[in-house]
């Protein structure tokens, strides 16, 4: 078998059928592009449904099977371990193809985008073609409303944040639709939980990774699965695997932000009015997070980013311009609503510090250059970068 196509389902019975169907018309008429050069053959694909539903989709699925052009297959499992994730590391122990293409079964991946990253995982060797909404020509106008789409950005934003190395190649890392090289990915080193698998394989080992731009389309049928607490599982999921860096950048800033109130308080009990004192508490802080990230955060992407006083000017600049937002905010609310400075210093500390992790990972200690292109020529991307 050259490929396997592993489709997760979770009562998806209505969309079995047109999938499968989809899948078989995408070989059959895009041949030459999917994965068949001129003179050769048609490569060998199957369907492997990991079925997870508590309604009528197994049945479903078999009868699809009987009646299908391709070979289907189906495991489904009673006790749903690891959720969507835990499916898909089911289907790529199971697979027999020497490629494995992931995809989401309610046809918002779309089959005929099967072929195109089998032929770009051919064509450069990649470990894993990543199908992105967010390079290129792709689009995420499949997402229900524009909420959810600032959520989706929002999230792959922060996730490139964690892991600026191993993401820094991969617009769209809460993709469910890709292709991996069987034997490329350590399956045993998996932990799987919740929806996002790709993350989950592509920050716990190194692997060359290409991207090819999709149009993520709307649902055939049956309603959207997400929800607030797939959310939670998210940053639990994302936390768990970049507790290394998050945690001391967040013992950083919360001394910082000790040290900070300690500052403003002592300064005022000298008689300072509360606007300069918390002018000075804001620079001496600011500069001392930022020695004692180069040295117990960052440490590792200092060789790849800018030399040290880009680093300190790009860091000092947006932490000021924070500082000075935060100040005027500082003032409105004591002189408006809350007359508690120190209270109202706390609060507006906490909530900028998701944005000052983003900045610094993705601004000041960001790796210069990108290999994204590079798989395409033969050459490894990252092999140069730090892990």
């Amino acid at each position: 078998m050259d490929v396997t196509v592993v489709v997760p389902t979770f009562n998806e019975g209505p969309n079995v059928a047109e999938l499968v169907r989809r899948l078989a018309a995408a070989f059959h008429d895009g041949a030459d592009a999917g994965g068949a050069g001129a003179g050769e053959a048609i490569p060998a694909v199957e369907v492997l449904f990991v079925d997870d539903s508590t309604d009528d989709t197994p049945a479903e699925i078999e009868r699809v099977a009987a009646a299908s052009a391709l070979p289907v297959r189906m495991i489904h499992r009673e006790a749903p371990d690891g959720g969507l994730s835990g499916a898909v590391v089911a289907g790529l122990r199971a697979a027999a193809g020497e490629r494995v293409v992931v995809m989401d079964g309610d046809l918002q991946h779309p089959p005929e985008m099967v072929p195109v990253l089998l032929a770009t995982a051919r064509e450069t060797g990649a470990d894993v073609v990543v199908a992105s909404r967010y390079t290129g020509k792709g689009d995420a106008g499949g997402l229900d409303g524009r909420w959810r789409r600032w959520v989706s950005k929002a999230s792959g934003l922060l996730a490139r944040s964690m892991f600026p190395v191993k993401l820094r190649d991969v617009s769209d890392p809460m993709t469910g639709f890709f292709v991996v090289r069987q034997g490329a990915v350590d399956l045993a080193g998996l932990r799987p939980r919740g929806f996002k698998i790709l993350l989950e394989i592509l920050a716990r080992q190194r692997l060359v990774v290409v991207e090819e731009p999709f149009v993520f389309g709307e649902r055939f049928a049956g309603r959207s699965k997400a929800t607030v607490a797939n959310g939670l599982r998210y940053v639990q999921q994302l936390t768990l695997l970049r507790f290394g860096r998050l945690s001391p950048f967040a013992i950083i800033g919360a001394l910082g932000a000790v040290l900070n109130l300690a500052i403003l308080a002592g300064l005022q009990a000298l008689g300072v009015h509360y606007l300069p004192a918390v002018i000075w508490a804001n620079v001496v802080t600011i500069v001392i997070n930022f020695l004692l990230q180069e040295r117990f955060v960052f440490a590792d992407l200092r060789e790849g980013a800018h030399g040290f006083w880009g680093r300190f000017v790009r860091s000092f600049a947006f932490n000021g311009t924070e500082a000075a937002v935060r100040t005027l905010l500082l003032w409105w609310i004591v002189e408006r609503a809350v007359p508690h400075p120190e209270l109202v210093q706390a609060a507006l500390i906490l909530v900028a510090f998701v944005v000052r992790f983003v900045f610094q990972a993705q601004v000041v200690y960001r790796p210069r250059g990108s290999a994204r292109a590079d798989a395409r020529t033969g050459q490894r991307p990252g092999e140069r970068a730090q892990p």
